[in-house]
């Protein structure tokens, strides 16, 4: 069997999901397992499948020795559970690069092209896969995927590329723009045709707690991004913002580094809401730059103090950077709390 294995410190469950609605579409024999789904070990003991399109974390990459990716997409790496690595940086991206550990000159990489950390990384490391990169900021020759103006060029093994416009993917926002191009080219390696996957990034529906709309409110817009559990993901959840936004964000910290959402918080964020059990470091970073910052410690009171501080057509984002082992047992449990506030409205 195929193994794709998708890896990243955001966006890999929503790619995940996109290369396996893919592969369904166009019919193939497909297990999902990793991160989500049955055990692969569970599948590989009791089904049959042709493919199977896994999310890998970077604990599960830790434990990896003998197994190999056929394709292996590394979506970014930002700073995420830096408390598990020593606080070092250079060992969390280690351990995202095992992804491409085993492969052979017969397998692939795809790989973000904009992401400089992994750009670095890669010029000291022995990747014998064929490289296929992506990227929004230029031009990919060959094989690989980007962004022209408002098109989407998707080309493998250059035959005629596939283009579609950003206005015609189901999923909105610019992470999702990468998670497409990820997802399409993984899916052209395995030789899935270019009508379904254009027809598939059209008809995606999004994964729960991964900026999913939720309700409006009096003019007020409620979106769940329960999901964002590091400071990269909350900061493609705010960029994607197009109101004036008040934030609910905290949680069990995991060494993050507030300052990167400064100049986004500044742009897009009117009033912070903390939800979480210590929200010093929170209050320390973003004091002075929105006209308010509440502190609450339960769903319902989260969103109430959203609520006040919202107005009509404003939005509220629960973006939250950080675990949530604080306050909930999980990240579903927190979105679920959420969407239950604010249904109670």
């Amino acid at each position: 069997a195929k193994k794709i294995c998708i890896t990243g410190s955001n966006g890999k469950t929503t790619t995940t999901m996109l290369t396996y609605h893919i592969l369904k579409k166009a019919g193939y024999n497909v297990g999902l397992g990793g991160n989500i789904g049955k055990s692969f070990a569970y599948q590989v003991a009791t089904e049959n499948f042709d493919y199977y399109v896994l999310e890998l974390s970077s604990f599960q990459l830790d434990d990896m020795y003998d197994f190999k990716a056929d394709v292996a997409v590394l979506l970014n790496i930002t700073p995420d559970h830096l408390d598990r690595y020593d606080y070092k940086f250079e060992n969390y991206t280690k351990s995202k690069f095992r992804i491409t550990q085993n492969q052979t000159a017969q397998d692939a990489f795809v790989y973000c092209d904009d992401d400089k950390v992994m750009k670095e990384f890669m010029k000291h490391q022995d990747i014998k896969a064929e490289k296929i990169p992506f990227s929004i900021k230029h031009t990919i020759e060959g094989n690989g995927a980007y962004l022209n103006e408002n098109q989407i060029i998707i080309n493998y093994k250059n035959q005629n590329p596939l283009i579609m416009t950003i206005e015609q993917l189901a999923l909105a926002g610019k992470h999702n723009v990468y998670n497409s191009m990820a997802a399409s080219l993984a899916a052209r390696i395995v030789d899935v045709r270019k009508e379904t996957i254009r027809e598939s990034l059209q008809d995606f529906q999004n994964i729960e707690h991964r900026l999913e709309f939720v309700a409006s409110v009096n003019g007020i817009e409620f979106i769940n991004d329960s999901k964002a559990t590091n400071v990269n993901s909350a900061w493609y959840a705010l960029e994607s913002m197009e109101k004036p936004t008040v934030w609910i964000c905290g949680g069990q910290d995991k060494g993050n580094d507030y300052n990167e959402l400064s100049d986004i918080v500044k742009q897009r964020v009117k009033a912070i809401v903390c939800l979480g059990v210590d929200n010093k470091k929170i209050i320390k970073a973003f004091e002075g730059l929105v006209e308010s910052i509440v502190e609450t410690s339960t769903a319902s009171d989260a969103v109430a103090a959203a609520y006040k501080l919202a107005k009509k057509g404003d939005a509220v984002l629960l973006s939250p950077a950080c675990a949530s082992f604080d306050l909930f047992q999980n990240y579903e449990d927190r979105g679920m709390q959420f969407k239950g506030a604010v249904r109670g409205l």
